[in-house]
C-alpha cells in the first residue's frame, strides 16, 4: 500500500490540484490530508489562487481514497462543502505499521500521544522533516501551499516500510526506514 500525505492547503485551489496530480503520479492508494484544508487562519497570508469551493470540488473527487484530519483552522462549516469527514485524530494500520495521523497543534514531536505506534505524521508548522523520538519515526509533511522557514513545498509518502519527504516535483528530500 502506498500512502501519500500532505498538509496545510489553506484554501489554495492551485495547490489542491497539485496534490491531486502528485497523488496520481505517485500512484497512491490512500491520500491523507493533515488539516487546514480551506481557511488561511489569522497568521497566514492568503494562499495562491485562494478558492475554498474549488478546493472542495477537487478533494470531493478523491473522497473514496481520502482521509482528512481536522486542523486548527478547520471548522464545522467546512463539512458543508465536503463530501468527506474530518477526523480529530486517526490511527491506521498498513503493511504491518501502526501510523498515527494528527494535525500537530496538539500532538507533535514535543508532545507525543500515548502509544503513537511506529510512525506519527503531522503538519501545522509548515516545515517538513523526518526524525525519531524514542522508538517512533516522527514526520512533518510541511506545507504544499505555504511553506515556512525557507523549507520546500513538501509532502510525505509511506511505502514498503520507508517514509520519504519529497518536494512537489517528487524529489526525495529525506527518507527513513521504519522497521
Amino acid at each position: 500500500m502506498k500512502i501519500v500525505i500532505a498538509s496545510d492547503l489553506h484554501g489554495s485551489s492551485y495547490y489542491a490540484e497539485k496534490v491531486k496530480d502528485i497523488f496520481a503520479k505517485e500512484q497512491g492508494d490512500l491520500l491523507v490530508l493533515l488539516g487546514d484544508i480551506y481557511n488561511p487562519g489569522p497568521r497566514n497570508p492568503i494562499s495562491k489562487d485562494y478558492a475554498p469551493m474549488v478546493v472542495a470540488q477537487t478533494l470531493n473527487s478523491l473522497k473514496d481514497r481520502l482521509l482528512v484530519i481536522k486542523g486548527n483552522c478547520d471548522s464545522e462549516v467546512d463539512t458543508l462543502i465536503s463530501e468527506f469527514d474530518f477526523s480529530e485524530f486517526s490511527q491506521i494500520f498498513a503493511d504491518g505499521l501502526k501510523i498515527t495521523l494528527t494535525h500537530g497543534h496538539k500532538f507533535n514531536k514535543d508532545n507525543m500521544p500515548v502509544n503513537a505506534g511506529d510512525v506519527m505524521c503531522y503538519g501545522h508548522f509548515h516545515t517538513g522533516f523526518i526524525t525519531q523520538v524514542g522508538s517512533v519515526i516522527v514526520a512533518n509533511a510541511g506545507s504544499v501551499s505555504l511553506p515556512k522557514d525557507n523549507s520546500a513545498r513538501s509532502y510525505l509518502t509511506i511505502q514498503n516500510n520507508v517514509i520519504a519527504l519529497k518536494d512537489i516535483d517528487g524529489n526525495i528530500l529525506d527518507s527513513k526506514k521504519i522497521k
